[in-house]
C-alpha cells in the first residue's frame, strides 16, 4: 500500500496492538505494521498456551532499568485492573495461579483474539507479512519504506521488541532504528532465561536430571522463592529463571533447598529418636529421594545417623541451605524470555515513551529498558506502555 496515516505501529505485539488501540479510540488514524503471518505470536506461545497476561502486584518494584522510576508514570496509569476489566469485558475467563499472576482459563488465543476486536473496533487499519526498509524523518513526520510500499505518517511508534526468541521473528530493529535517531542504548542479554552449567558439574549432576524442588534461589542481594528444575543442560524453572536477569557470568548462585524447612534441627531430632536410620532416609521426608541421597554422597554421610557427630549433621544441613553453584552461561535467547536492557530511557519521556530528541518517535514495550519479573509483569509493562503512547501520539 502507499499512502498516509496519522500514526504508523512498527510491531504487532502486545505493546503495539494497545497502542493502536488506544490511539485508534482516539480518532487518528492507525497502521499497525508487523512482518509476520499473525499478529500476537508471542502472545499466543505464552504461559504455556495460556497467556499469563499480567500480575496484579505488578509495579516500580517488579522491573530492571537504569533508571528504576521510569516505569511508574505509565504503569500508574494503565494498571493490571485496567487490563483486567478488558478480559472481563469480553467474558474471558481467567484464574489467579499464584503471586499474583493471572492466566486464561482457556487458550492465549483469547487475548489476541480480544486484541484483534478492541483494534477493528477502534478502526485501526492492520498489514501483516509487510517487510519494513527504510524509515526517514520528513518535514511533516516519517517515510516508512515497506514491501507493500511507502506510508508517511506524522508519528511512528516501535514496538518491535528486543531479541528474545529469534525463531518468533525477533531482531535488534528496534535498536538499529533508536540509534539512527540519536538515541542511546543500555548493553542487552538475555534475560528470564535457564542457566547452563559446565561438562564436569553437567555430569556430576546428572542423576537429578527432571527434577523438580522448591528452592531460595540467590545472586547477590536477590532472592527469589520459587521452583527450580535440574535439566540435562543445567537449572531451570521459575526460580532459576528469575534469578537469571540479575546474575552475571562469572559470578555463582545460592541454593536454599525447601526453605520451610530446618535442617539442622530435623538431623538432631532424626538422630535421637532414630539413630539407626540413613541419613538420606531422614531427609527424604523434606526433599525429593534422588536430591537427598545425591546431597548425602556429595558429603559423605553414606551412613546411619549415629554414627555422626552433631558438627557432620549441621555442615550437612548449611549446604542443604546454601549450595552454591557457578553456572558457565545461559541458554541465550533462543528460551530466553525476554530481552534485558535497551532503548536507554536517559531519551524518552515517561509519561508519553516519545523520543525527547525526535517529536512524533516513540519505543514501547521490550524494546525499552525496561524487564519485568517472570510471572505476567512484562505483558503489564507492554499493555501500560502502549497505552501511554497510543494516548500521545
Amino acid at each position: 500500500m502507499t499512502g498516509r496515516v496519522d500514526i504508523a505501529i512498527l510491531g504487532a505485539g502486545a505493546a503495539g496492538m494497545m497502542a493502536a488501540i488506544a490511539a485508534g479510540h482516539r480518532g487518528r488514524r492507525v497502521l499497525l505494521l508487523d512482518h509476520a503471518r499473525a499478529a500476537g505470536e508471542k502472545i499466543r506461545i505464552s504461559g504455556g498456551g495460556r497467556c499469563n497476561f499480567t500480575n496484579l502486584h505488578a509495579g516500580p518494584k517488579n522491573y530492571l532499568s537504569n533508571n528504576p522510576h521510569f516505569a511508574r508514570s505509565a504503569l500508574s496509569r494503565y494498571t493490571p485492573q485496567d487490563f483486567l476489566a478488558l478480559v472481563e469485558k469480553h467474558g474471558i475467563a481467567f484464574h489467579e495461579k499464584t503471586l499474583g499472576q493471572l492466566f486464561c482459563d482457556g487458550s492465549a488465543r483469547d487475548i489476541v483474539t480480544m486484541l484483534l476486536a478492541e483494534m477493528r473496533a477502534a478502526g485501526v487499519q492492520l498489514e501483516l507479512q509487510s517487510e519494513i526498509g527504510t524509515v526517514e524523518k520528513t518535514s511533516s513526520g516519517f517515510r516508512i519504506a515497506t514491501s507493500h510500499g511507502m506510508v508517511e505518517a506524522e508519528a511512528l511508534i516501535v514496538a518491535t521488541g528486543g531479541k528474545s526468541i529469534p525463531k518468533m521473528g525477533a531482531t535488534g530493529f528496534a535498536y538499529k532504528l533508536a540509534e539512527q535517531f540519536g538515541l542511546k542504548l543500555v548493553e542487552t542479554r538475555p534475560a528470564l532465561v535457564p542457566l547452563t552449567l559446565e561438562p564436569g558439574l553437567l555430569a556430576d549432576l546428572a542423576p537429578l536430571a527432571g527434577l523438580s524442588v522448591e528452592v531460595v534461589a540467590r545472586s547477590g542481594k536477590t532472592a527469589f522463592r520459587e521452583a527450580m528444575l535440574f535439566t540435562h543442560r543445567g537449572l531451570s524453572g521459575p526460580a532459576i529463571l528469575q534469578i537469571s536477569s540479575f546474575w552475571r557470568e562469572g559470578e555463582a548462585i545460592r541454593l536454599h533447598f525447601a526453605p520451610d524447612c530446618d535442617f539442622s534441627t530435623l538431623l538432631k531430632q532424626a538422630k535421637s529418636e532414630n539413630g539407626k536410620q540413613a541419613v538420606q532416609t531422614a531427609l527424604a521426608d523434606h526433599l525429593p529421594k534422588r536430591l537427598a541421597q545425591y546431597m548425602t554422597e556429595r558429603s559423605g554421610l553414606v551412613k546411619p545417623l549415629a554414627d555422626l557427630t552433631d558438627k557432620a549433621l549441621l555442615a550437612l544441613a548449611d549446604s542443604l541451605t546454601s549450595f552454591e553453584i557457578k553456572p558457565a552461561g545461559s541458554e541465550g535467547y533462543r528460551t530466553a524470555e525476554v530481552t534485558l536492557g535497551g532503548i536507554d530511557t536517559d531519551g524518552l519521556d515517561q509519561k508519553t515513551m516519545q523520543a525527547k530528541a525526535v517529536p512524533g518517535l516513540y519505543f514501547i514495550g521490550e524494546a525499552v529498558d525496561v524487564t519485568g519479573w517472570l510471572g505476567g509483569y512484562n505483558f503489564q509493562w507492554a499493555w501500560a506502555s502502549g497505552h501511554a503512547a497510543g494516548l500521545a501520539a
